[in-house]
């Protein structure tokens, strides 16, 4: 059998990894070892990250719709409770936006969701059917 010189696959995969850890400092962007360490971690961080951002946007989407729904005399949770019994099906993300940018749509929001809610908070809750 012939034999196989690996030197240029392994040279291409130091190049790819070098690469990729361009402008880490120090070591970590110029010894091999460093290099490859950096870059498996910064991937793990990369892949993290990206979940993570799904929840911190929907933190800062509440707090927006907390502020303004405590603007209009309400609150967060009994606003998502109001628009839930109006058989509203509207998500966190257009909320927000509504929030920021249309005051007066998210005003009308509110009013259905106060509406819909029963005025004592304690009544037992009627089966949809049974009314």
């Amino acid at each position: 059998m012939a034999r196989v010189k690996r030197a240029v696959n392994a040279h291409k995969k130091r190049r790819v990894i070098l690469e990729r850890a361009k402008g880490y400092r120090g070591q970590r962007s110029r010894l091999y070892r460093k290099a490859k360490e950096q870059v498996t971690h910064s991937l793990v961080y990369n892949y993290n990250d990206r979940k993570k951002r799904k929840g911190d946007f929907r933190q800062l989407w509440i707090q927006r719709i907390n502020a303004a729904a405590r603007a209009n005399g309400m609150t967060y949770n009994r606003f998502v409770q109001g628009l839930k019994a109006a058989s509203i099906e509207i998500d966190r993300k257009m909320l927000a936006e509504l929030a920021v940018n249309d005051a007066n749509a998210f005003a009308a929001l509110v009013e259905a969701a106060q509406k819909a809610l029963p005025t004592d908070v304690n009544a037992p809750k009627v089966a949809a059917d049974a009314a």
